[in-house]
């Protein structure tokens, strides 16, 4: 198929759910009230709690949701053909992800803004409640390891990129202090510090002793570094540090100081960035290179595809952002619409770029099966034919290589640092509702909480194990996060059907996907991580088995807790307005 028509038929979709599916669920069934006062309103706060307008928050929460898992995933999927990855990514966007997104956003705006793990003790009790805050626990726990890994490594490979993505932070404080302080519009600022980052980006790319290499520092890839480390391990160490300094730093600050302007500027940035993928891919024309389905796979996509394609068709971790921060922030509540069905949208053409750049980006069918010759080299190597390939795009478009990769490689960073602090801040919100939890007052301190999910964060991507060594830690635990990530987003769905059936709603619309995302997941978890990765591979991952045995136990028995409220009786006397 020709690489354009794919493209048109994928957005064209895409438009279509948006401008029927999410109005049909936005008025029939989720019923959303132009007056109902929002807790950003409510429990205003300036901290937390801060009404804002829906194209910022759109914003904020798309660059949040949009890290580089929506790149990584479906680079890898192709392994199994594009074809599979194409319907899997358009099909769960529209009728997956968009009622996810939108539906946990809904629900924690009509229950005080709250998190859909607190919100799993009114649904399902008590101990379904302790039990997900543990399953979410875990999932921010390895997305902070894995995004801190990508970043920092990202950084060493493409060393022109840190200058134009730090620059963006001081320009986001000073966004936020103009628009919060000083009642200035937030758009042309937001374009204004764009084109500073992308003037960076051309001139570093340029220009070799404004690019940060670190591995260069240290006496190049065969240097010492520090404490005999090496080069390499030493540079992704000090950035490591860096990062979790910043996320610190970040996740404390009011979210009107960083979080939403720089979310703001990736929200263009993201924008600008598609713009010139797409345009690209209609001056190139490129051919499709890629098998529409590989039949010699060595891993079978059913029912992997699933759980490697997260981010992009549906995942746990926005149901996370949409109750924990955006939910806190909605001004109006028909603006949840606008921010989470189309916040997931925006992810799905992100991830069908994505596609799109990796299946065209090999001159024929044999270098791509040369590069993609087994599911595991696919794991390593997606994420940089992604680069390649969307370098290769914007190209079409005049902008010389070295520009390009960078520019591909700032938006990669600038999503991933985005949903990095935001996880972080979400990390600090649940050992806090877990100290309150357990009466244990320390916990809910919010600095004596950021530093808990930033010490372990750090130790966990600096675990000196794996294929890799010194700093592998990030994937220790790959595996156990897309399912995970999916089963979160499996429970939540179920907490939605929950709710929709006590008001005595049509729930078909969060159930019948919970079902499918369910059996996929629990089925992939038990085949791959139990089975191939932990259990009968060669060097058997005790920490993997664990986690995993934890997180799939907690879910059987969330499940079996939560069928039951599901199977009672309609509660006509249930509100769906939060309870004081």
């Amino acid at each position: 198929m020709n690489a354009i028509a794919l493209a048109a038929i994928g957005l064209f979709v895409f438009i279509l759910g948006y401008r029927f599916y999410s109005k049909f669920v936005a008025e029939k069934i989720f019923r959303l009230d132009p007056n109902y006062v929002t807790p950003s309103h409510k429990y205003k706060d300036g901290v937390d709690f801060v009404p804002t307008n829906k194209f910022v928050l759109w914003g904020h929460h798309f660059t949040s949701v949009a890290g580089a898992a929506p790149i990584l995933g479906p680079a890898i999927a192709v392994y199994w053909g594009w074809l599979p990855a194409v319907l899997w990514v358009v099909l769960g966007t529209v009728f997956a992800a968009g009622v996810h997104d939108f539906g946990t956003l809904v629900l924690s705006v009509r229950n005080k803004g709250q998190s859909v793990g607190t919100l799993a003790h009114r649904l399902i009790g008590q101990r379904g409640k302790v039990l997900f805050l543990f399953i979410i626990l875990i999932l921010v726990l390895m997305v902070n390891a894995v995004f801190a890994w990508v970043i920092a490594n990202l950084f060493i490979s493409f060393p022109a990129s840190v200058l134009p993505v730090f620059i963006q932070i001081p320009l986001a404080v000073w966004i936020g202090h103009a628009v919060y302080k000083r009642n200035k519009k937030m758009l042309v600022p937001s374009l204004i510090a764009l084109a500073v980052m992308y003037i960076a980006a051309v001139v570093s790319s340029q220009v070799s002793f404004l690019q940060i290499d670190l591995v260069r520092y240290m006496g190049g890839e065969d240097g010492a570094g520090l404490f005999g480390l090496g080069a390499i391990s030493t540079a992704f160490f000090i950035w490591i540090i860096i990062l979790m300094i910043y996320v610190y730093i970040a996740s404390t600050l009011p979210v009107w100081q960083l979080l939403q302007p720089r979310d703001f500027i990736n929200s263009h940035q993201l924008i600008v960035g598609l713009a010139i993928l797409y345009l690209g891919l209609l001056f190139t024309n490129p051919t499709i290179t890629a098998p529409i389905s590989n039949p010699d796979a060595d891993v079978s996509w059913f029912p992997l595809l699933f759980i490697t394609i997260a981010c992009g068709a549906i995942s746990g971790f926005h149901g996370l952002v949409s109750s924990g921060t955006s939910s806190k922030q909605l001004d109006k509540e028909t603006d949840a619409r606008f921010v989470g069905y189309l916040g997931a949208v925006g992810e799905g053409v992100l991830a069908l770029i994505s596609i799109i750049a990796v299946i065209t980006f090999f001159p024929s069918r044999e270098e791509f099966f040369a590069t993609y010759s087994s599911f595991q080299a696919s794991s390593g190597a997606g994420l940089g034919a992604f680069i390649r390939g969307a370098s290769q795009l914007a190209e079409g478009l005049l902008i010389p290589g070295a520009v390009a990769s960078t520019i591909v490689s700032i938006i990669v960073v600038s999503f991933a640092a985005t949903t990095l602090d935001t996880s972080v801040r979400l990390m600090r919100y649940i050992i806090a509702e877990l100290g309150s939890e357990y009466n244990i007052p320390s916990l809910e301190k919010k600095h004596v909480a950021t530093t808990l999910a930033v010490v372990s964060s750090a130790a966990l991507v600096l675990i000196p194990e794996g294929p890799n060594g010194f700093g592998s830690g990030g994937y220790l635990l790959w595996p156990l996060f897309g399912t995970s990530n999916q089963l979160l987003a499996g429970i939540s769905l179920l907490l939605i059907s929950i709710w929709l059936r006590k008001l005595g709603r049509n729930y078909a619309i969060t159930l019948i996907p919970m079902i499918f995302l369910m059996f996929m997941t629990l089925w992939a978890m038990f085949q791959q991580v139990f089975l191939q990765w932990a259990w009968y591979a060669e060097s058997p991952n005790t920490l993997l088995f664990v986690f995993g045995a934890i997180i799939f136990v907690f879910t059987l028995w969330i499940i079996l807790t939560a069928i039951q409220a599901l199977m009672g009786q309609k509660d006509p006397g249930f509100s769906e307005m939060d309870i004081d």
